[in-house]
């Protein structure tokens, strides 16, 4: 039952929040982000947590400003994600900046492809579908969802965007498959902030020990491609945009490979994706999208 009701959830948002009006839907959704805020609940709480690690100096009361804040981009996230299938592709290029543009169209010089590490920040699912239009096709690799009708229909809605998704569990040899779209010039962005795998690598984010997903590093080594670490963040956009709000891309400058073993070097170049990434998160901490445990203190017993 309670599958059914998620299934249910979703299609009656990609179905209906497409059918409602823009000037209706994005308020309604920061009402229910308002709603969950006050609440109180388990993501909240996680939500504050992290976000103070990002904002180490906020009292009691600027956390909760933020994390509300961060709450309502998050539903402004989830507002997108169900209305951007009917978007056309004037309103997905023209509502999305770049900074560091010529550093990111840069990397894809001889033919060579490109690997990218993400964190929970923005609309990545904006990124991805820019990144399809105007870079390269772009591939990335998508965590198994239950029930499997929910993880069907993430897919689908990707694919439709222009991008491949490969499963992270269940799909064969996803780093082998990832190595060949790589070296085909093909657009590889990952997300990193969090380990699903339980095999990830020791960094400090944000000035605390935490773990992060070795694969941006693991796949530029093996496949001899850039490794570019790239924040993304919500901006207002003028009044005579298609939309209310747009995307930006802050591109960090490649990771150099370090010498040193391939275990060595896979630590040192994760260690510099957290450092960009954490700095970005820092600079646009609402737009932190993590309300799942990401720092080794919280991963500890209670």
């Amino acid at each position: 039952m309670s599958d059914r009701l998620t299934v249910l959830a979703y299609r009656l948002g990609w179905w209906g929040v497409r059918a409602l009006p823009e000037a209706l839907a994005y308020p309604l959704f920061a009402l229910l982000a308002d709603l969950a805020w006050f609440r109180r609940g388990r993501g909240v709480l996680r939500l504050e947590a992290n976000l103070a690690r990002a904002a180490p100096d906020a009292d009691a009361a600027t956390l909760r400003a933020l994390s509300r804040r961060g709450m309502r981009s998050y539903l402004r996230y989830w507002c997108d994600t169900f209305r951007m299938p009917g978007w056309s592709r004037e309103r997905i290029v023209s509502t999305l900046r770049v900074d560091g543009e010529d550093t990111l169209r840069g990397a894809f010089v001889g033919g060579r492809g490109v690997v990218v590490a993400l964190a929970h920040h923005g609309n990545w699912d904006h990124a991805g579908a820019w990144s399809t239009f105007e870079l390269a096709k772009v591939t990335t690799v998508a965590e198994r969802l239950r029930p499997e009708e929910l993880y069907d229909r993430f897919v689908a809605f990707r694919e439709n965007l222009g991008m491949e998704i490969l499963p992270l569990t269940g799909g064969g040899s996803v780093l082998g498959r990832l190595i060949q779209r790589v070296k085909a010039g093909g657009f590889v962005p990952l997300l990193a902030d969090r380990d699903l795998t339980d095999s990830g690598v020791r960094v400090n984010l944000l000035g605390e020990p935490a773990r992060m997903a070795a694969g941006p590093a693991v796949l530029a080594l093996i496949a001899k491609a850039p490794l570019l670490p790239i924040s993304i963040y919500y901006e207002p956009l003028p009044p005579t945009a298609l939309a209310r709000w747009g995307v930006v891309l802050q591109v960090h400058p490649p990771i150099p490979v370090p010498d040193g073993s391939r275990e060595e070097q896979v630590a040192v170049m994760m260690q510099g994706c957290a450092d960009a990434l954490g700095a970005g998160i820092a600079e646009h901490p609402e737009d932190w999208h993590m309300l799942q445990r990401v720092f080794e203190a919280d991963l500890e017993p209670w």
